[in-house]
């Protein structure tokens, strides 16, 4: 969740610094604008909150029940693997402590049991290091869907710009009538639904 909220960040400095530069460079009659015309640019500028919509988005739920799946299957391969491991140990250590094994024979098993264990390391961090790349595929496909559904309905939403609000994030505040975020978690929900069929 660290990079889906470095993305977010970086997405909303992007629209905070076009707003910017928009503002400072645009047309300069600004002692012309009336109230009229305020409230019309002001709806050209709208906002969600990217927290809600992620949470509540069914895509999410549906890849992070995958990736919990992913997960508890590699913590099961882990502990079975972590137990032949230790199996190997107690058998070791009973031979060697019984007398039952050469000393050549011993420095074999001690050899294949540390080899047992580098490779029982390996794993842990090859499966955990293959989670974390799904997890990020995950964020960035669910971002991806998202943006991609805002540009195709941006007419029906009337917008020029639209910035995501999250808490601790660059947006402080906001008119709660530039909010659209049921409006469109409903309106995804309802694409990814009939898209899952």
């Amino acid at each position: 969740m660290k990079k889906l909220t470095i993305i977010l960040f970086s997405v909303l400095f992007v629209a905070v610094a076009a707003l910017f530069v928009l503002h400072f460079t645009g047309n300069k009659k600004v002692s012309g604008i009336t109230a009229e015309s305020s409230e019309t640019a002001s709806k050209g500028i709208v906002y969600v909150n990217i927290d809600t919509i992620i949470f509540n988005f069914e895509m999410f739920a549906d890849r992070r029940n995958e990736l919990l799946n992913k997960q508890k299957n590699a913590e099961a391969e882990l502990n079975s693997k972590g137990s032949q491991y230790e199996k190997g140990v107690k058998d070791y250590q009973d031979k060697v402590s019984k007398g039952l094994v050469t000393r050549a024979t011993a420095a074999q098993m001690e050899q294949a049991l540390l080899q047992q264990q580098q490779d029982l390391v390996n794993l842990r961090d090859k499966l955990q290091s293959d989670l974390i790349e799904e997890e990020q595929v995950m964020n960035r496909q669910i971002i991806d869907y998202i943006t991609r559904f805002l540009e195709e309905n941006k007419s029906q939403y009337n917008y020029n710009f639209i910035l995501g609000k999250s808490f601790g994030g660059p947006v402080l505040y906001s008119d709660s009538t530039l909010d659209i975020t049921y409006d469109v978690l409903k309106a995804l929900n309802e694409k990814y639904r009939t898209e899952k069929k």
